[in-house]
Parts: structure tokens; C-alpha cells; sequence
């Protein structure tokens, strides 16, 4: 069952949550003020006051980085103006959020690939799994279908031909080894790890939890041809404010790069 309900609940706090924003916050409107960055904590708030600390101050601008732990909160902060961007997600996902809320969110520039990957604490290899194992995988509609490509892509189940950024559970044609899922939100997968026998973990939440994909992922995402990159994205209309420009000139900058294949080492991948 997907969690439509639980999606609808998270926006209308995540609405509450944001009103709160504005309400203290500085005016994300004004192009002279500070430029506040909504962003998931790994690794996108690290590099972005990696730039903060580093890069900002030498082009004049002035960066706020104000971190969330959800994958709606940012959206809706941008939206209605708490924030002036985020960074945090990839197209696919973006492109679903706006389609059901009614939002006009885009992207400015793709910055890093974290490639997803299935974790497990009981087996080493996913060929190990055994009939009838549990496999949590993330519960947002596009995560949900990455996940599923990702096993699928290593022969783990058959999807339906031609399934897209909607596919569940429901369209597998072959499962081998009769695998269960377990539906739960992204950010909780690597705490099911316990509980379950393996789990399909987005990059960001790997990291938090000192899961190092390029290590311990029994099997990772190819970068070749990946449409999940994540970029900085603002309110339609807001691509061509100055600020915006400025960081995503330096989103992108060597120095970037550099502090992104330094730090990650193969976890994060710049795309750029």
C-alpha cells in the first residue's frame, strides 16, 4: 500500500513548519540579503558550507544553509519563499513532487550523484539472500521504483517492460527468491537494517549512518547515464537571481570537486 496518506500529512506539517520559517527567518526575496539553502544534511549541507566557508565570501555572497532530515520540507519551504532553494534531490523526484502538490520547483545545476545501493547486516553478497527474504526499500513513489530498478538490474527480480519512476511491488513478473518488501520511509531504511535481511538505502541516509557505499553496498548504482543526479533547484522565476548564480557557479567550481572526491571517496560522485 503506498503511504499517500502519510505523504499528505508530512506536507500539511511541513506547510506549518515553513509558515514558521518565514515568519523568523530573512527575506528570501530580496536579492540583497542572505541566500537561504534548504538541504538534506549529508553530504549536501557539508558541501554547501564547505562553499560557505570557503568560496562564498571571495563572490560576495552570503549563504545560509538551514538543514532538514525529510524529503518535503525543502520543497514546500522553497515554494512558499521560506528559502530561496534547495539541494537535495534529482529530477524524477522533483518532477513527481510537483506533479501532486501543485508546485513549480526547478532545477539550476546537478552538482553530485549519490548512487543508491542494497545494504544488508546478515549476508555479504546479495546472491546470499535467501528464499523468502524481507528487503526494505524507500516508500516515496520515485525512490520506491529506483529501488526496484536497482535490483532488477542485478537479476534479483523482473519488472514489467517499460515500467518507469511509478514502479512498486506490484509490477515484478519474476522473483526468484520470493523476496518481501517492506515499505518505509527513505530516511528510515538503514535503521531497519537490523530487523530485516537487506535494504535498499539512498546515499544520503548511507552516509549518516556510517554505511560507506563505495564499500559496504552488496550492490551500488552505475553513474553511467544515471538521470538521480542532485542539483540546486528555486521557485520558477528565480533562476535568474543573482545569488543563485553565484552559488551555482561555485556548486560547480574545482574546488568543489575536489572537496567532494576528497571527503566521499567514490560515495558521492561530482557530476560535473
Amino acid at each position: 500500500m503506498r503511504n499517500t496518506a502519510k505523504i499528505t500529512t508530512a506536507v500539511l506539517a511541513a506547510g506549518a513548519l515553513t509558515l514558521g520559517l518565514s515568519a523568523c527567518g530573512a527575506d528570501s526575496s530580496d536579492t540583497d540579503g542572505p541566500l537561504i539553502v534548504a538541504a538534506s544534511p549529508v553530504p549536501h549541507a557539508e558541501i554547501l558550507n564547505f562553499v560557505k566557508d570557503n568560496l562564498a565570501k571571495k563572490e560576495g555572497l552570503d549563504l545560509q544553509v538551514k538543514e532538514f532530515t525529510d524529503y518535503v520540507t525543502p520543497n514546500t519551504a522553497t515554494q512558499d519563499g521560506s528559502v530561496g532553494a534547495n539541494y537535495f534531490q534529482n529530477k524524477p523526484y522533483l518532477d513527481d513532487f510537483n506533479k501532486k502538490n501543485g508546485t513549480d520547483i526547478v532545477p539550476v545545476v546537478t552538482v553530485h550523484l549519490e548512487p543508491l545501493g542494497l545494504y544488508s547486516h546478515k549476508v555479504k553478497k546479495a546472491d546470499d539472500l535467501k528464499s523468502g527474504a524481507t528487503v526494505a526499500i524507500p516508500n516515496d513513489t520515485v525512490n520506491e521504483a529506483r529501488a526496484l530498478k536497482l535490483l532488477a538490474a542485478n537479476g534479483l527480480i523482473t519488472l514489467k517492460a517499460g515500467v518507469g519512476n511509478e514502479a512498486t511491488p506490484s509490477d515484478i513478473t519474476k522473483n526468484p527468491k520470493n523476496l518481501k518488501f517492506k515499505e518505509l520511509e527513505a530516511a528510515q531504511t538503514p535503521r531497519s537494517l537490523d530487523d530485516v535481511d537487506a535494504a535498499v538505502v539512498n546515499g544520503n541516509y548511507a552516509i549518516e549512518s556510517d554505511l560507506k557505499p563505495s564499500k559496504d553496498a552488496l550492490i551500488l548504482e552505475s553513474p553511467k547515464n544515471n538521470p538521480y543526479g542532485n542539483f540546486l533547484a528555486v521557485k520558477k522565476g528565480n533562476e535568474d537571481d543573482p545569488r543563485v548564480k553565484k552559488l551555482a557557479k561555485l556548486l560547480t567550481s574545482p574546488e568543489v570537486k575536489k572537496f567532494i572526491q576528497d571527503k566521499y571517496a567514490g560515495s558521492v560522485l561530482a557530476s560535473f
